[in-house]
């Protein structure tokens, strides 16, 4: 779990604290960022503060994943992988959250947005929009 809680204290996961993970755990660098390089949760570069994630699976696609990414791009202002100037927002694709009976989803942060539609994502961003921050109380909370 150190990688999990460096990439929480510091939103990603910097070289220098890769460094320093290596040598407290006394195994090489090339491992650690191996590690890091292969689970897409982890990032080396800086997030924004809220990661959405859109479910591209098959059912989700099937149903409207594609416009909701697109939509998604389009308020934003950036592409996948890409943060928001002001930092607020990243985004990523997935290929599955295993809620295909739900699809299309979403998530950001920990919590899952369930048969979600274009017209709706600019109200799924004002929520997170307003300072509403990561708290342990909502994670992996499921909302229409």
């Amino acid at each position: 779990p150190v990688l999990q809680i460096a990439q929480g204290l510091f939103g990603y996961l910097p070289e220098a604290a890769l460094k320093r993970i290596s040598l407290g755990l006394d195994k090489p660098y090339s491992e650690v960022a191996g590690v890091v390089g292969f689970y897409s949760f982890f990032s080396t570069v800086p997030r924004g503060e809220h990661l959405i994630r859109v479910c591209l699976g098959t059912a989700c696609y099937v149903r409207g994943g594609k416009q909701v990414l697109q939509a998604l791009q389009k308020h934003l202002g950036i592409d996948v992988g890409g943060t928001t100037p002001d930092r607020k927002f990243s985004l990523e694709v997935a290929r599955c959250f295993g809620a295909c009976g739900l699809a299309p989803v979403i998530m950001v942060d920990d919590d899952i947005h369930q048969r979600v539609k274009a017209a709706r994502v600019q109200d799924i961003l004002a929520r997170y929009s307003k300072g509403r921050r990561k708290t342990a109380a909502r994670k992996g909370q499921v909302r229409s």
